[in-house]
């Protein structure tokens, strides 16, 4: 499943909706959650849920749907609402562990069961950090919680649940603590053995920003980015997709370590190269992970 891109949609938005369809997105996500007021919230779960009915079969975007958290009064109804085929996956909010994950794979269990879908065909992608248990238990994700996607974080929430008046220093820059979230994530995914997906960028106006944000978000490693607004979906494929010149160059560096099997290192245009080179010209090729 390609999740360069992961597009907000409030479920709640007949116009927003509409416009989504022709959205470039890797993934849309159908929002329930904090794009919905709650007196909204039972016309919402119907929108998405006859969009999916509508649109999944003819869209090449996967859909998505971020429910409620798992322990508010209404995510159990926007799981029965929603779980149907077309579905491809389920956003998580306010995760406290990857315990939260395996909580809501036994849920889909049934409801899938219920629609005559594919045995974990609906995958999981969890806000992360969300909250302050939540970063004290990153290392809960594992290769054996079922039906992982990706992980993402955020950091909006995060403060708002430890009292912070801002979740940036006064230059701008992250603070410690969301920069601390930031790599758990990363690091959480890579645990799991899935892509690391970046936390929005809010400034949808701001073009040269989320170049940047982008850039940045490549460098460490994630493999996606969420977007808030259909205008920044290209720019968020572009960033993620590996260029001419370095999928020539992961080509030349697979091709080297073929051409020698015993190799643990080899040159490469005056440069020594090893295992995790040919490892990270692999997954650039899309031939691991």
């Amino acid at each position: 499943m390609k999740l360069r891109s992961m597009l907000f949609v409030p479920a709640d938005s007949e116009r927003k909706l509409a416009k989504a369809l022709d959205s470039a997105a890797d993934a849309l996500i159908l929002d329930l959650e904090d794009a919905v007021v709650t007196a909204r919230k039972g016309a919402a779960r119907a929108a998405a849920a006859a969009f999916i009915a509508s649109h999944a079969a003819r869209l090449t975007a996967s859909l998505f749907v971020r429910i409620n958290p798992l322990d508010s009064e209404f995510a159990l109804d926007d799981l029965a609402a929603v779980v149907a085929p077309g579905l491809a996956g389920i956003m998580l909010p306010k995760t406290s562990s990857a315990a939260d994950v395996v909580r809501l794979a036994h849920c889909l269990d049934a409801l899938e069961a219920r629609a005559s879908m594919p045995a974990r065909s609906v995958r999981i992608v969890p806000v992360a950090t969300e909250t302050a248990q939540a970063m004290l238990t990153m290392a809960s994700y594992t290769p054996e919680v079922p039906r992982l996607a990706g992980i993402t974080w955020g950091a909006e929430d995060l403060s708002a649940a430890i009292g912070a008046v801002s979740n940036r220093e006064e230059d701008g820059s992250l603070s410690p603590l969301y920069v601390l979230a930031n790599s758990l994530c990363l690091c959480a995914a890579a645990a799991a053995g899935v892509p690391a997906i970046d936390t929005l960028h809010a400034d949808f106006r701001d073009a040269a920003g989320l170049a940047a944000s982008c850039r940045t978000a490549r460098r460490r490693g994630f493999r996606g980015k969420i977007a808030i607004h259909p205008d920044q979906v290209a720019l968020i494929n572009e960033a993620f997709t590996p260029t001419d010149a370095e999928l020539e160059h992961a080509r030349k560096v697979v091709d080297a370590f073929a051409a020698n099997p015993q190799a643990g290192t080899l040159s490469l245009d005056g440069v020594m190269l090893d295992l995790p080179h040919l490892k990270q010209a692999r997954r650039t090729l899309g031939l691991d992970g």
